[in-house]
């Protein structure tokens, strides 16, 4: 698996399955078990298990559990962000946020369908 690896926790590893190829244009590379699946794109390999599922979905040695969510996210850069907010809308999709005027581009939260945060990012053009 040469490039960078990404693993979320998610609720419902068909559902997410669905939710990246569909809506994020990723690969589904690997699903061998109900409670893991592989999935690729640009270089990024996004491993998603469900809780409980092998090694990553296992209780932690204090009994804690795996779950989604949280801050941490990936980033996905896109050229048109407003249209890419847009057709994700129009899809039912959910967002933590409005687009966020930022200093080297803007960016929005969009959720999976288990809470994982994936950053759309949009680079302002380059001056000079």
């Amino acid at each position: 698996m040469a490039g960078a690896n990404v693993r979320y926790i998610v609720d419902d590893v068909a559902e997410a399955i669905a939710f990246y190829t569909r809506q994020l244009g990723f690969d589904l590379k690997m699903n061998p078990a109900p409670g893991f699946a592989l999935l690729v794109r640009d270089g990024l390999n996004l491993m998603i298990n469900a809780p409980g599922a092998g090694g990553a979905g296992q209780a932690m040695s204090d009994g804690e559990s795996p779950h989604p969510g949280g801050w941490n996210r990936i980033q996905l850069v896109v050229e048109d962000l407003e249209g890419e907010i847009a057709r994700l809308k129009a899809a039912g999709s959910t967002f933590r946020n409005e687009r966020v005027k930022g200093q080297g581009g803007d960016q929005v939260l969009l959720e999976d369908p288990s809470g994982n945060l994936i950053e759309l990012f949009q680079p302002h053009p380059r001056q000079g």
